[in-house]
């Protein structure tokens, strides 16, 4: 039987999100894409980088290679160069020819909407595999990045143990929220996370969720100091 979370919790963690959906009325996904393949392929250019450097690059990428049959027939080098300032190039550009192909290969070049095939593509896991479903096939998913697993951890919501694992969280902070939520829980979260409470000094006297969080006072508590390093939109 599934361990439920207590009830304590559950009511404090919906709060959260209610005043976060207030916060931020406009959360979303902040990639740029017209179609689930151009969605896949710019979340995996999302890993260790931003989404606004990932959205200044895909456009020349989509022009060049707009369906997975391009992509996987395309020239190695210059998918390199195109995506370069994303970083991580070379490996990135291996799991696009690799998952481009597989699609080609399995699922006739179409993006499937499953996660258990999604995490069988090159360079593919259940982050990005979450991020597709939610965003492409209206599919509830929960997206652990580290803003993601950083905010559940300062807000009690899971324990040290389990926030060091991303699918151990997934599943501990699914079980506090009704599934319809989770797409839009996780934009929340990132949004907050990239504005507000940050890694290195989070702007607690300015976060809309500070009376119930555990973690106040781990960056300034005074309203105008903390309101200066709130941030309109994501780092760079």
């Amino acid at each position: 039987m599934a361990h439920r979370p207590p009830t304590s919790l559950v009511r404090r963690a919906r709060r959260m999100h209610r005043v976060l959906a207030e916060a931020y009325p406009e959360a979303g996904c902040e990639l740029d894409f017209a179609d689930p393949f151009q969605l896949l392929v710019a979340t995996v250019l999302s890993a260790q980088t931003t989404d606004r450097r990932v959205n200044a690059v895909t456009p020349a990428l989509f022009a060049a290679y707009p369906d997975a049959a391009a992509l996987a027939a395309a020239d190695r080098a210059v998918v390199e160069e195109l995506i370069r300032p994303t970083g991580f190039f070379r490996a990135k550009t291996t799991s696009l020819l690799g998952l481009s192909a597989a699609l080609v290969e399995r699922h006739d070049g179409r993006v499937p909407g499953r996660l258990t095939d999604l995490v069988q593509l090159p360079g593919v896991g259940r982050k990005t595999a979450n991020v597709v479903l939610g965003n492409a096939f209206d599919v509830p998913g929960i997206t652990v990045d580290t803003h993601f697993s950083r905010l559940v951890g300062r807000f009690g919501w899971v324990d040290d143990h389990t926030v060091a694992d991303p699918v151990r969280t997934e599943h501990a902070v699914g079980a506090l929220f009704e599934r319809r939520d989770w797409t839009m829980l996780s934009h929340r979260l990132i949004w907050h996370g990239r504005r507000c409470c940050h890694a290195r000094k989070p702007a607690c006297g300015a976060c809309p969720v500070a009376r119930w969080c555990p973690a106040f006072g781990a960056g300034p508590t005074d309203p105008e100091v903390a309101a200066a390093l709130v941030t309109t939109q994501g780092p760079a």
